[in-house]
């Protein structure tokens, strides 16, 4: 049995600056139809800077919908369609955190909301760490801090760390250095 759901229509009902909202008519496996709320999303890169020393650069930013402020992982979405999403880690962490990296290690890319949204956030592990220039959008308010790796792993465990893109980046970037050194 196939589980493919096949579009019968689609109809744009929102389109935003971010955001593209969707109510598609599908015919589901069973030859009966249903309603899909769909968000399209550009997708996303996002970036754990490591250090030589062992230190990990974080961000703390204020997430609207959460009405919280967030541990985060330097990222940003991929501003134009086919944009590719290293250039787009390089670019965030440099406009975020004002460092650079000269290796880039992909740790996979995730579709973090199926339910909902098309959505796919790209993860690299950034190493070899120098100054850049921070500059960040007009209306992105964040604060870079240093801390231990293993205290970011720590606070992933504890949910101290709950932003999924950035736990999921964290655990991975700590999989492959263990593999790797």
């Amino acid at each position: 049995m196939s589980l493919i759901e096949k579009t019968r229509k689609s109809e744009q009902v929102f389109d935003g600056v971010l955001l593209k909202v969707y109510r598609d008519e599908v015919e589901l496996p069973d030859g009966k139809t249903s309603i899909r709320e769909w968000i399209d999303h550009p997708g996303a890169s996002a970036v754990v800077p490591l250090f030589d020393n062992g230190e990990v650069l974080l961000l703390r930013q204020f997430r609207y919908p959460s009405q919280k402020v967030f541990i985060e992982v330097p990222a940003g979405k991929l501003d134009v369609p086919g944009e590719d999403p290293l250039t787009v880690a390089r670019r965030e962490l440099e406009e975020e955190t004002g460092w650079k990296a000269s290796r880039f290690t992909p740790l996979g890319s995730f579709s973090p909301c199926i339910g909902y949204s098309n959505e796919v956030i790209h993860l690299y592990l950034a190493e070899e760490l120098e100054r850049g220039t921070q500059e960040t959008d007009v209306e992105e308010f964040v604060e870079p801090f240093r801390i231990p790796f293993e205290q970011a792993i720590e606070m992933v465990l504890r949910a101290e760390i709950d932003d999924m893109k950035s736990a999921l980046a964290l655990l991975l970037a700590r999989e492959h250095i263990q593999r790797h050194s």
